[in-house]
């Protein structure tokens, strides 16, 4: 690798048209404008009438969100901001005090009827909330937000979208951190008489989008969501009436969808709105991998898979961590001209896993020897906690740019299933750690709390590939992990906290990630082998050790 020449020291201009010769090579890592568009601010609070293990209570339920003031057939809509409060009456309140609780967590999921031209059909938004405190006196008040499905139709005519049954699971802890006893209670919510006439969220009006579309007008079928794509998002039917909801696709635990044919297909003409699927068609020679379509792209989003493993050093073994989407929003490019008469490209991008509508990785199962003898296998989530964020640092010396890239997520490991030695252990609903996973962080002060943290470094020669690893064309990412210990895992009374704690909870756990190429979702042609026909990521990377 070629560095700076001692003897060769350039002068201001010259180092100033050497960036610029560096900054053409560079040209794929800088955003354009990003593009407007017209939204409606979704507002609506509902009278529920809510069934409790103690009894019925009347409750408040308000749903806010962002949906598109118009459409166009064919064109995703997706809501935005979405968010869930729930007020129960101070008696629900006076309950989780009684059993010792000093703070409670909330997931939701709210079915929301979708109609158009007289079909219809049932997605379900779902939400987790932070656990709040719980109010010595006065009404329980929780918001739960989180990514809900998108939708498309093939037909024109007033979409419409209308808030029904929720169900609720709250998870109540002790002041100490502990669950309280019993460590999770359901609620079943139905909206109210009161609320007849009143639990419609938006509408929004499809206009044809080329020759030859339906009219309002035209027969059109009644709309499902689609019931055997692995890509497809979960209906209100996936979780039991009362029941919290699970995370998405727990019950495709190999983390892989397949792909079918290309939504836009001209089959699709005519249908009614349905879930959007987001299945590349992709040839024969890609592996699979899950869906990662970027809703609403600008110019400067990026999407990517990334796969690697895992070690989890008590127990002398790795884990592989499935191929999961990540989408990204890229910064604008700073030039940083330093004192020492270098020069740096700057950028701070953020972005999300997405698997399903939520932000988390694609559940996967790692076997391991228990404490040395006993086989164990878990089936495990990673959670998105807060932003993700990469910060890269390309140092420009022409011809050569070394680049450096932190990544910083944090993440909770969920834990949704366990068999030891054959014999399924049930760990509850909310077995996850009780923080997220921890790395070293080289800058605590800019970059305080739990959080993990990969490097990757690289090398572009101009007029060449990069090597190592660049944000756009990917690579192998690094870093070591402390996994917190567990909460919330047991179910009929019995505490698993200690004993997963034991088995997996420590330092010094080794991680190496690959990153794709990267498909440039908003540009108007992308780059040809970097993105599929409907823009989500062609490559498909394969673990390392």
């Amino acid at each position: 690798m070629r560095g700076q020449r001692a003897a060769l020291r350039p002068s201001r201009a010259q180092t100033r048209g050497a960036a610029i010769a560096a900054l053409v090579a560079l040209a794929p890592l800088l955003p354009a404008a990003a593009v407007a568009l017209g939204s409606h601010e979704v507002d609506a609070r509902l009278p529920y009438l809510c069934t409790l293990p103690s009894g019925p209570q009347t409750a408040t339920v308000r749903i806010r969100a962002t949906v598109p003031d118009r459409a166009t057939v064919g064109e995703t809509i997706a809501a935005a901001d979405v968010s869930t409060t729930l007020e129960l009456p101070a008696a629900v309140a006076a309950e989780l005090t009684a059993l010792e609780a000093a703070t409670v967590r909330m997931e939701t999921t709210l079915t929301v009827g979708v109609g158009q031209n007289g079909g219809s059909t049932d997605v379900t938004w779902l939400g987790t909330s932070q656990p709040a405190a719980v109010p010595a006196e006065g009404p329980l008040t929780l918001t739960s937000t989180g990514d809900v499905p998108a939708l498309t139709t093939g037909t024109a005519g007033e979409l419409t979208l209308t808030a029904g049954n929720l169900a609720v699971g709250l998870a109540p802890s002790k002041a100490d951190g502990t669950p309280t006893g019993p460590a999770s209670l359901s609620v079943s919510c139905v909206p109210g008489p009161d609320a007849e006439g009143r639990t419609s969220l938006a509408g929004i009006p499809v206009t044809p989008g080329s020759t030859g579309t339906p009219s309002p007008g035209a027969p059109s079928t009644a709309p499902t969501a689609p019931s055997s794509s692995p890509a497809s998002f979960p209906s209100s039917s996936a979780a039991p009436s009362g029941q919290p909801s699970t995370p998405a696709g727990r019950e495709t635990a190999g983390g892989a969808a397949g792909a079918p044919p290309d939504p836009a297909s001209a089959s699709d003409a005519g249908k009614g709105p349905r879930v959007a699927t987001g299945n590349a068609p992709a040839t024969a020679a890609r592996p699979k991998a899950p869906p990662c379509v970027t809703e609403k792209p600008t110019s400067t989003s990026l999407s990517a898979y990334i796969t690697g493993y895992s070690n989890v050093r008590k127990l002398d073994g790795a884990s592989l961590i499935p191929v999961s989407c990540v989408q990204l929003e890229q910064g604008e490019p700073v030039i940083d001209f330093r004192p020492d008469g270098s020069i740096h490209l700057l950028q701070k991008s953020e972005g999300s896993l997405l698997y399903q509508g939520r932000k988390q990785s694609p559940p996967f199962t790692s076997t391991f020897l228990t404490f040395g003898f006993a086989p164990t296998t878990a089936t495990l989530v990673l959670e998105q906690a807060g932003p993700l964020v990469v910060e890269s640092d390309v140092l420009l010396v022409f011809p050569d740019n070394i680049a450096e890239t932190y990544i910083r997520v944090p993440l909770v490991l969920r834990v949704l299933d366990v068999e030891v030695n054959g014999t399924p252990l049930d760990v509850g609903p909310g077995c996850r750690t009780v923080k997220p996973l921890t790395s070293p962080e080289p800058q605590p002060a800019k970059y305080p709390g739990d959080h993990l943290v990969l490097l990757g470094k690289g090398q572009l020669l101009n007029g060449t590939d990069a090597t190592g690893y660049v944000l756009t064309s990917g690579g192998p990412l690094t870093g070591e992990v402390t996994v917190p210990a567990f909460k919330g895992c047991g179910a009929g009374g019995e505490n698993l906290d200690r004993l997963l704690t034991a088995a997996i909870s420590g330092p010094g756990n080794h991680i190496r990630q690959i990153q794709g190429q990267t498909c440039a979702v908003g540009v108007e042609v992308p780059t040809e082998g970097q993105c599929t026909a409907d823009r989500q990521p062609y490559v498909v990377p394969k673990p390392e050790r």
